[in-house]
């Protein structure tokens, strides 16, 4: 390996890696109270009892004024997403972008749970009822789709979104000041070279704080990209509970990192009760899962992620002068590390607490420590950024230094757009154009969000009636546009496990 880094001409070389699988299996329901009222309050409950965000909330400070910008799979119009203003779609750059019934829905259910813990909120609920609330209840969400039902998605689909949010941040009088990344992939390549890890510095270095999960993977393992990125704010998972002293632990699944680079905070992640979204894959293929048709429970540090996000959403409604930097300084600073016996890669600064947080800044201000990490530069190997994560369509699978279009990737030249805001151009991004209905080449060029590819407030979807999907299949949906193999994304799968999800899963110690 040395003496072929040592060669003219090549970048980086990078020892393969076998797959590591995400999943651990489901939980059984048996003795788990079923009444869905019994978790109305779950996620508020945690806000309050583990994170003390009921200072921010007793101080009339709910997230309101903030975008957290999921990219996710989407989201479902569901009590306790509906609230007026609570949701705006970005664009979708799923395979599903191209179907009038799925366009923008989240299909494949995760996008919803992570949507409802950050900023959900019940129809005509406030801080501290006994209704359904997220950490920030107040914040807006931005939600760009990038996974199908299956949660199929290709790294170059995700930085395509991050660069969107970064450039279109303020568009329209949007206000995205967050960014949640539940997933991750197990490339090794060095942050300070891959694109994926380029791409969130960019977001970071325009003042959104993009907070990452772990990965599940377990305790003894590097941490996914990008949290692996010294810049964000890397996510890992305890067990859940109703009150800070009986935190005891991180859960086994949790990633920890190394000690050149390791988690940043750890929160909740067992069995989070969150909003399900009815007839998703999430639901249909676990129904076990389900508590009264309303509430789904899953564990991982995808959960854990979307605590941080909410918390970060309430910091910068207080200070909105904060930089992201101030932000994650503020969160590690004021945390309570109780793992004494827990390798401290695995907990990393601990639990933060937003009520010492809210009196920090009272007191003495923001901080004013900065990150001074290598920068990354994004010129590295886009196959290497994807791991050993790979989408496979009637048997070809998408690898190698491709696009989603089946283009020839060129880091540096993308690298040098995406510094300068200009990756994207109207309906084009790195040079290529989506070719549906609903991505026209002008449709997210920032003047002709008003029409049916930007919802504003509404949801434009057509297929959801009486909280259930309408007469929908989600077999036969194509992608028309260009592949890497010159034929159609019908029948598109994901052959990784990069979604940080662990599980959805009851379990009777989530109470």
């Amino acid at each position: 390996m040395a003496a072929l880094e040592a060669k003219s001409g090549i970048v980086s070389v990078i020892p393969d890696t076998p797959v590591q699988l995400t999943a651990s299996g489901w939980t059984d329901a048996t003795g788990v109270d079923p009444n869905p009222q019994t978790y109305e309050g779950s996620v508020n409950r945690i806000a309050e009892g583990i994170l003390q965000a009921g200072t921010y909330w007793g101080e009339g400070y709910t997230g309101a004024g903030v975008d957290v910008a999921l990219i996710d799979s989407g989201v479902v119009p569901v009590n306790g997403l509906t609230w007026p203003g609570k949701v705006i779609n970005g664009p979708d750059l799923s395979f599903e972008s191209q179907s009038d019934e799925f366009r923008y829905m989240d299909t494949y259910g995760h996008g919803t749970h992570m949507a409802s813990i950050i900023a959900g909120r019940d129809d005509g609920a406030d801080p501290g009822d006994s209704a359904f609330m997220g950490v920030a209840p107040g914040a807006r969400i931005v939600s760009v789709k990038v996974a199908d039902h299956n949660g199929a998605t290709d790294v170059s689909q995700i930085i395509a979104a991050i660069d969107w949010v970064v450039q279109h941040r303020n568009d329209n009088g949007m206000n995205i000041r967050v960014l949640n990344l539940s997933f991750g992939t197990n490339s090794n390549q060095s942050y300070l070279l891959d694109p994926l890890a380029f791409a969130v510095e960019q977001a970071w270095n325009a003042g959104i704080v993009v907070v990452v999960a772990a990965g599940n993977d377990g305790n003894e393992t590097a941490l996914r990209n990008p949290a692996v990125d010294p810049y964000v704010i890397a996510v890992g998972a305890t067990n859940t509970a109703a009150t800070r002293p009986r935190i005891t632990s991180v859960m086994s699944f949790s990633n920890c990192g190394t000690d050149d680079r390791h988690v940043d905070l750890v929160v909740p992640g067992e069995s989070i009760a969150g909003l399900v979204a009815p007839g998703s894959a999430a639901a249909d293929n676990h129904p076990e899962s389900v508590v009264g048709g309303r509430y789904i429970l899953g564990s991982g540090t995808s959960q854990s992620a979307a605590l941080i996000s909410g918390a970060a959403a309430l910091i910068l409604e207080k200070s909105p002068e904060a930089t992201p930097d101030q932000v994650k300084l503020l969160l590690m600073e004021n945390s309570d590390d109780r793992f004494k016996k827990v390798d401290p890669n695995c907990a990393g600064d601990g639990i933060p607490n937003l009520e010492w947080a809210y009196q920090e800044v009272i007191k003495f201000g923001l901080p004013e420590d900065v990150q001074a990490f290598a920068p990354a530069t994004g010129v590295g190997s886009l196959e290497a950024s994807r791991g050993t994560d790979h989408l496979e369509n009637a048997g070809v699978v998408l690898e190698g230094e491709q696009d989603i279009f089946g283009n020839l990737w060129d880091g540096t030249s993308w690298s040098t757009a995406a510094a300068q805001g200009t990756s994207w151009s109207g309906g084009d991004w790195n040079g290529t154009s989506w070719s549906g209905t609903s991505w026209s080449g002008t449709s997210w060029s920032g003047t002709s969000w008003s029409g049916t590819s930007w919802s504003g407030t509404s949801w434009s979807g057509t297929s959801w009636s009486d909280a259930v999907w309408s007469d929908k299949h989600w077999s036969g949906t194509s992608w028309s546009g260009t592949s890497w193999s010159g034929t159609s994304w019908s029948g598109t799968f994901w052959s990784g496990t990069s979604w940080s999800g662990l599980s959805w899963g009851r379990s009777a110690s989530m109470l």
